[in-house]
């Protein structure tokens, strides 16, 4: 079978091409520890991600009716401003996955705030993307399709022509609602059950294979 050919890659962050689930999480517990709050296990946190930032603070925090949602952002913002790139790097075989596809147009789709995106982005490798979008930029969060569809519009490539990269259902919902086909991870932080009864149209092992199935 041949490779298909795609024009534009649009790419999930976290659990895609970054593994930041530490720096998360530790920023969280520096967080709940500022707060007053119990420290919450890793694991925990790492279930929490890939909603946005305010779902992730309002789940580590929970019911805790002393705390405002907006002190809790403000000193998470704080510590994950200082701390995004402790740990965070491309996952092995991303930087060379998009040198390999330097001829195309690639943008990251993020839940993730704009600025801690441009923040990551600029330290690990920005230059790749021709386009970032991030979820408070005001074209609604995956699974909604606001964000694919305007990178789309704004690089003038058809749906036809265009593949979402995802480790999550939210990716793979959200690329279908947006009417293109989706290329999920097994290698990020997805539930890979639930990924896999969304039906993606590939599935991949390790970031090298997108090589293989694409020109």
């Amino acid at each position: 079978m041949g490779k298909t050919p795609v024009e534009l890659l649009i790419f999930d962050l976290d659990g895609t091409l970054i593994e930041s689930k530490w720096d998360i999480a530790a920023s969280v517990n520096l967080t709940l520890v500022e707060l007053g709050l119990p420290q919450r296990p890793l694991e925990e946190i790492f279930g929490f991600v890939g909603d946005g930032v305010k779902k992730l603070l309002r789940l580590s925090v929970g019911e805790d009716d002393r705390i405002s949602f907006e002190d809790a952002l403000s000193v998470f913002r704080r510590h994950y401003l200082t701390h995004c790139l402790d740990r965070t790097t491309f996952y092995p075989g991303i930087d060379e996955a998009l040198r390999h596809f330097t001829d195309k147009r690639k943008a990251v789709a993020t839940n993730k705030s704009i600025e801690y995106t441009h923040v990551i982005l600029n330290g690990l490798g920005a230059h790749h993307f021709q386009f970032v979008v991030g979820g408070d930029n005001g074209f609604g969060l995956k699974p909604e399709p606001g964000m694919l569809l305007h990178i789309m519009e704004c690089l003038n490539v058809p749906k036809e022509r265009t593949v979402l990269v995802g480790d999550s259902t939210n990716d793979i919902n959200g690329g279908h609602n947006a009417g293109i086909r989706v290329c999920a991870v097994g290698y990020g932080m997805g539930d890979r059950k639930k990924m896999a009864a969304c039906q993606p149209d590939w599935f991949i092992e390790r970031p090298e294979q997108l090589t293989e199935i694409f020109e």
